[in-house]
């Protein structure tokens, strides 16, 4: 087990897995740790769906078909043994929200009631706590965007309606030859796009009292 703040800054964006399957049981235990990040009226309204080892390829097949993979700069990102995909349930807040100890709140209403999509807001913390559990059993995980092809995939998965798709989350071992952001077959591993990007202090965050 590390401590917390090590995890916190060693935590990166992995492109290049190691086909390892996650040891039995590994899962649920990061999946229980990120179902304890803040949740609105502890409604917990989100979901994963998992898909493992040869499943991936129900991800893949979907939203980056062979002639696309063929020249992604990232190979080894298929290999991932773990495909996640997280939704947030704006229905499960309408509900909680509509019970006798929160109805006076009138989000109950509808999701156009509520000043901000808690339902997302939860769903996204519950993720970030999930990669970091993730980063301190020495996994690697990528969170991107799905945005090709989702209603295929949806159909394809017989996700509900009406369930908000937050992205995806490739899981696994890092290769072990790999950068945080590069292809492992690669001598020079290409940077992610962003990952030179100067990191903002506390100094530029923070409005102290005002804006």
């Amino acid at each position: 087990m590390s401590e917390f703040a090590d995890v916190v800054r060693q935590r990166r964006m992995t492109r290049s897995f190691s086909a390892r399957p996650l040891p039995g049981g590994l899962l649920d235990e990061l999946v229980e740790l990120a179902a304890r990040a803040p949740s609105a009226g502890k409604t917990q309204g989100w979901h994963l769906v998992a898909l493992e080892g040869a499943e991936t390829d129900r991800f893949w097949d979907v939203t980056m078909p062979p002639e696309r993979r063929a020249e992604f700069t990232w190979p080894g990102l298929f290999d991932a043994p773990l495909i996640l995909l997280p939704f947030a349930d704006p229905d499960a807040y309408v509900q909680r929200y509509g019970e006798p100890d929160k109805v006076g709140t009138g989000l109950g209403a509808g999701p156009d009631a509520w000043p901000a999509p808690y339902w997302t807001i939860d769903a996204s913390m519950a993720v970030m706590t999930l990669l970091l559990a993730a980063e301190n059993e020495g996994l690697g995980a990528l969170f991107f965007g799905v945005f090709r092809r989702e209603a295929e995939l949806r159909a394809s998965l017989a996700v509900p309606s009406g369930l908000e798709l937050l992205g995806a989350i490739a899981l696994g071992y890092p290769a072990d030859d790999s950068e945080p952001f590069g292809d492992a077959s690669d001598p020079k591993p290409a940077p992610g796009r962003s990952a030179r990007r100067p990191r903002r202090s506390a100094d530029q965050i923070l409005h102290r009292g005002a804006w």
